[in-house]
């Protein structure tokens, strides 16, 4: 048996003694490993070693280089009693297959025919709004995104269903501490409440996602859309055949939920970052009125808006909508001079990663002007990874740039959004990153008629 040597970090004489503070405030307790022990640190916690990883060379190591000898961390295979077999669970041959069967629907012409969409939506969010209505600003993003990835992804308006899977999603999130308990693997065999309560979200969305799928086998019809394509695709590089429904149901809850989740949740935090910053919301919305004149967006807009997506990746910078990433050893694994045994888990935190002053000057700062061509090509590329790396590299990133900008273009045409005085802005790192709190904010009509009859227009037509 190899002489295993581990990273400096907090040790405890005490069984169980790092755990609590881990529990306690997972992010403050990360944060705190990494400035007091550097790049690469360990510590053991409810029987499992870490390994947190805080260079942007030894995250590429496990991500990309040395992918092959890691799996989804704990967190995720625990999600397999959600999302099943999904692309974010998957692993191996498996996810290798589904893969190739769902990037078809994520081909760049694709994405740009669901631009439409994506602009029909936010355009009937912003008419229904009420200049001087104060608004959660969280839920009316997760509300607009959960109806996008329905109706583009699935040929499906769930816009009246948005509350109940939104319901749903809540108290899967909320269940977050629970998947990380020591031993959740047995936990969940018993009829504990927060298995029945996960057992009874698990079947509320199924209803929602069996139903699309019975009801769309049932028309035969091709609508072109993600559901059309993966009810006819055969893996014609592997046995030639085509999905389950139990396989159809996995991939369909994966994207469905991804999908809404994290972009709702990089909006909501994009809007909040404008309120707090004069100067850059005064950019943001020059650009858009220069660029639209007053007309919506489409999908060739998308180019012609470089400041709204360096507002969109800043915002995503210092509030990533997925927070952490995670991997474990499926072997023995030496980085650098330490030598780690199989089942290490490997936890990259890009909430920390992204406010390290040695990739980003001022890490506090709300600063779009970050991520312009040259500024990205100065920094190294893990340094900021919202969508990961690697083969798992998330198949919905152009999915997402494309509905943040769009969406931010459409809404902020025509508003401002000033936060709450009373409201309180705290995290709340669960698998995503959500506004602890809500986001209430008041709504402000620009003023600007041809805007305004645009959107009248359009809400019209819609």
């Amino acid at each position: 048996m190899p002489k295993y040597v581990y990273p400096p970090g907090p040790r405890s004489g005490i069984p169980g003694g790092n755990l609590l503070p881990f529990r306690r405030d997972m992010l403050k307790y990360l944060a705190k490993v990494q400035r007091d022990y550097g790049d690469i640190a360990s510590f053991r916690a409810g029987g499992q070693w870490f390994v947190l990883l805080s260079h942007p060379e030894a995250i590429k190591d496990v991500l990309v280089t040395n992918n092959r000898s890691f799996i989804k961390g704990r967190v995720l295979q625990r999600a397999k009693r959600l999302l099943g077999e999904g692309l974010l669970t998957s692993e191996g041959d498996v996810h290798l297959r589904q893969r190739r069967l769902v990037q078809p629907a994520f081909h760049r012409a694709r994405i740009a025919g669901y631009a439409e969409k994506m602009v029909e939506f936010a355009a009937r969010t912003r008419s229904r709004w009420q200049d001087g209505a104060t608004v959660d600003m969280h839920q009316e993003m997760m509300r607009l995104t959960l109806a996008i990835v329905a109706k583009t992804l699935f040929d499906a308006d769930v816009e009246q269903q948005a509350q109940e899977v939104g319901e749903a999603l809540n108290e899967v999130m909320s269940l977050f501490g629970f998947l990380l308990l020591p031993f959740a693997e047995y936990l969940e065999r018993l009829p504990l409440p927060p298995v029945r309560r996960m057992e009874r979200a698990r079947d509320r969305l199924d209803r929602v996602i069996y139903g699309m799928i019975d009801q769309r086998r049932a028309e035969a019809e091709d609508r072109g859309d993600l559901l059309s394509m993966l009810l006819r695709a055969t893996d014609l590089e592997g046995d030639g055949a085509g999905m389950s429904d139990q396989q159809l149901r996995d991939e369909c809850l994966t994207l469905f939920l991804a999908g809404h989740e994290t972009t709702a949740n990089a909006l909501t935090w994009t809007w909040y970052l404008l309120s707090q910053h004069p100067s850059a919301e005064r950019r943001f919305h020059e650009e858009i009125d220069r660029v639209l004149g007053g007309r919506m967006p489409g999908a060739e807009d998308y180019a012609k808006l470089p400041y709204t997506e360096m507002v969109l990746s800043e915002s995503m910078r210092l509030y990533p909508p997925a927070w952490s990433v995670a991997r474990m050893s499926t072997e023995t694994y030496q980085i650098g001079p330490y030598l780690l045994p199989p089942k290490t888990l490997f936890v990259m935190v890009q909430y920390l990663m992204n406010r390290d002053e040695r990739w980003f000057p001022e890490p506090e700062r709300f600063l779009p002007e970050r991520w312009t061509q040259e500024e990205k090509a100065a920094r190294p590329k893990f340094a900021c990874f919202p969508f990961g790396g690697g083969p798992r590299q998330c198949i919905g990133e152009g999915f997402a740039w494309m509905e943040g900008v769009l969406l931010l273009a459409t809404l902020g045409q025509q508003w401002r959004m000033r936060l709450d005085p009373a409201q309180k802005v705290a995290i709340q790192p669960q698998i995503t990153l959500r506004p602890k709190c809500g986001m209430s904010m008041r709504l402000e009509e620009r003023a600007n008629r041809g805007v305004r009859q645009s959107s009248t227009a359009q809400a019209g037509r819609t």
